[in-house]
């Protein structure tokens, strides 16, 4: 349990059976009347943002989520197989679970499972990932960084929009939230 004179940005309350994390929080103390706490809180499952007040002082349960550094192993054809570096034990996500970020998951990658009584609640990659272009049209002469953008595959199967002077077997840097080119690596 904690009272809102506890709320900090990352702290997951469980409200109705679901788990919730309060992405910003704000004490208001009006001229007249209670004080109370805005929170704008997500859904830890569905990602749902809603806002949230709440009357100052009053008690909220938490959850205790455990969020710790894992090794991205394989895919078994159905989950994601992540291993623990600390204590080398494995746990299967479901595609579900890991969402969106699968598309930038490469073998040996370090990313965050957070856990909640044993059950993987999300995986949150680096917010940079390296990846090499398995295949993309050729540039042409006279494509500069400022003209237009073209798709590419990377290693991992996912398709980006890069610049023109991008070829196959440069090195990218990806933003892993949106899957936006952010620039070439120099190796």
């Amino acid at each position: 349990m904690a009272t809102t004179a506890d709320f900090k940005n990352g702290l997951v309350l469980n409200m109705d059976n679901q788990l919730w994390q309060i992405l910003e929080f704000q004490h208001v103390k009006p001229g007249k009347g209670p004080a109370f706490v805005r929170t704008k809180i997500k859904n830890v499952l569905s990602g749902k943002i809603v806002d949230k007040t709440f009357n100052a002082g009053i008690k909220v349960e938490t959850a205790t989520v455990d969020r710790r550094d894992m090794t991205y192993l394989y895919n078994d054809g159905t989950d994601y197989v992540f291993m623990d570096a600390q204590d080398f034990e494995q746990i299967s996500v479901p595609p579900a679970t890991v969402g969106d970020g699968a598309r930038f998951l490469l073998e040996n990658m370090t990313v965050q499972v957070a856990t909640h009584e044993g059950s993987p609640l999300y995986v949150e990659l680096p917010v940079t990932v390296e990846l090499v272009v398995s295949q993309t049209d050729p540039g042409l002469q006279g494509d500069r960084s400022t003209g237009g953008t073209k798709p590419a595959t990377l290693e991992t199967g996912a398709e980006i929009q890069v610049p023109l002077f991008i070829n196959t077997g440069d090195k990218l840097k990806v933003d892993s939230r949106d899957g936006s080119y952010l620039g070439r690596v120099n190796s």
